[in-house]
């Protein structure tokens, strides 16, 4: 692949990935990215809301739909394993002023989405139902979970290619026009969500129906920016064909988001088995809306870490290890300040979030306790996701791998079955697995990410020392 000379890419305003001040490009850059990220977030937050508030229904509906939230997962994960790595690697690689090699990166990782779009369909299509059982679906919400998944799951390359190639607008500095991208779909499903659930009667249905559409709109407008001038790196026809030097190394690096949604699915499944055998249907109820909280949790520190991720990534492959340093910390004071303030709501006011799914009296009294215990150790997560991304962004593959594994599958999963065989109020205990997990995986992430950080600062200085002896 030949060297070819790249400037950064350019928005409407020049956005100058390798210099300026970093805390203004942060700012630049994350809003727009924070803004995506909780507009995305309404595609099943306003199906669930409505769902809730089905007339006779409402509760086992919400229920219902709730476990196919688990299945949602996996198929955005799946999205994030081609996109997340590809999208942090074709920012390394305009770092190094390596357009062609960017592009190419692009053009493999948008064939893979296509064609892992099409295997899941065929999955979900055959054998879904049997899926929704085996993720904690009742005899009681199985047909609402199904009649919401069938359709849903039809839609799922218009999922791939909307959640993963938007990644990669993010990635060359576009954030303006990733924000617009989500805004799009989220707009209209806003907008089809009453129509067809309550205006057509079609219930569930509806809601599934107008998240396909909403998300066909998104990736048809993704797909147009890209194959435009307008964006600095294009799908271009001879870059699509694909090529295992090019995307084995994004997979390796996306492996790390693929398992933290991937695991998000096992670790609701995990949840819904054990709150079901303890606390019944009205225990995976307040799971389903205390998951929706988490991902409120989880979606606008997304946001900040997909602004930092092109700052990091170019700044990286481009050598300038202080201005990567300056990002990093930049995006720990945001992480740390957002979910403390989202701590401190939890603690305080969680009826809040209980009255936004539900009226039922008796979900919102264990919603109340429940959030409080779940979310208790949620201030320092800010943490945990600050580190952890920037570990992808650097283009880490090994230790972000290890992190995405540690805090769901060697952690929290088997604490979702253990605590409750010690402690005698057993769907408290349920609960209580998330703060203990939490506690320990960012201590853990935190000391192995400041030791990562010393070693490639150590690593610049001497490198730069060198030179400038030599010269």
């Amino acid at each position: 692949m030949s060297k070819q000379r790249v400037g950064n890419p350019k928005m409407s305003n020049e956005v100058n990935l390798g210099q300026g001040s970093v805390g203004k490009l942060l700012l630049k850059l994350a809003v727009p990215s924070i803004t995506a990220q909780i507009i995305n977030l309404l595609y099943n937050l306003v199906d669930r809301m409505y769902i809730g508030h089905l007339p006779e229904v409402g509760a086992a509906a919400l229920t219902g739909v709730g476990v196919t939230l688990s299945v949602i997962m996996v198929i955005s994960a799946f999205a994030a394993l081609f996109s997340m790595g590809g999208a942090s690697r074709a920012s390394i690689m305009m770092g190094k002023q390596k357009k062609e090699a960017a592009e190419n990166i692009l053009g493999n990782c948008t064939t893979a989405l296509v064609c892992i779009a099409l295997v899941l369909t065929v999955v979900f299509q055959v054998f879904g139902y049997q899926v929704l059982m085996m993720f904690g679906a009742s005899e009681n919400t199985i047909g609402y979970a199904w009649s919401y998944m069938q359709i849903y799951s039809m839609g799922t390359i218009f999922v791939q290619l909307a959640l993963g190639l938007n990644a990669f607008i993010n990635a060359q500095g576009y954030a303006k026009t990733g924000m617009l991208s989500v805004m799009i779909g989220a707009g209209c499903n806003i907008l089809l969500d009453p129509i067809l659930m309550f205006g057509f009667q079609m219930g569930v249905q509806g809601a599934a129906v107008a998240t396909v559409i909403s998300q066909g709109v998104s990736s048809a407008w993704v797909l147009y920016f890209l194959c435009s001038r307008k964006s600095f790196l294009r799908i271009r026809k001879k870059y699509l064909k694909l090529s295992g030097k090019v995307l084995w190394p994004c997979v390796a690096l996306g492996a790390s988001p693929f398992i933290m949604q991937f695991t998000e699915s096992a670790l609701i499944v995990s949840f819904n088995v054990s709150l079901y055998k303890y606390g019944g249907d009205m225990a995976v109820g307040v799971m389903t809306v205390l998951s929706s909280v988490m991902q409120f949790a989880m979606l606008p520190l997304q946001g900040l870490t997909q602004g930092a991720q092109p700052i990091v990534s170019y700044n990286f492959g481009a050598g300038n290890m202080e201005r990567v340093k300056k990002a990093f910390y930049c995006l720990l004071r945001a992480c740390v300040i957002y979910s403390t303030v989202l701590w401190g709501l939890a603690m305080i006011v969680p009826q809040m979030f209980m009255h936004m799914f539900t009226q039922n009296a008796e979900y919102i009294s264990m919603g109340i306790w429940a959030m409080r215990v779940y979310m208790a150790a949620s201030c320092i997560y800010g943490i945990q996701i600050a580190c952890q991304q920037t570990f992808i962004a650097l283009g880490n593959a090994k230790v972000s791998l290890f992190l995405a594994l540690l805090r769901k599958v060697i952690l929290l999963i088997p604490l979702i079955f253990i605590l409750p065989q010690i402690i005698s109020n057993q769907v408290f205990a349920v609960f209580l697995a998330e703060p203990v997990a939490d506690l320990i995986a960012v201590s853990t992430t935190a000391t192995l990410f400041f030791r990562s950080l010393k070693k490639l600062m150590n690593g610049s200085r001497e490198l730069a020392q060198k030179e400038s002896y030599e010269e």
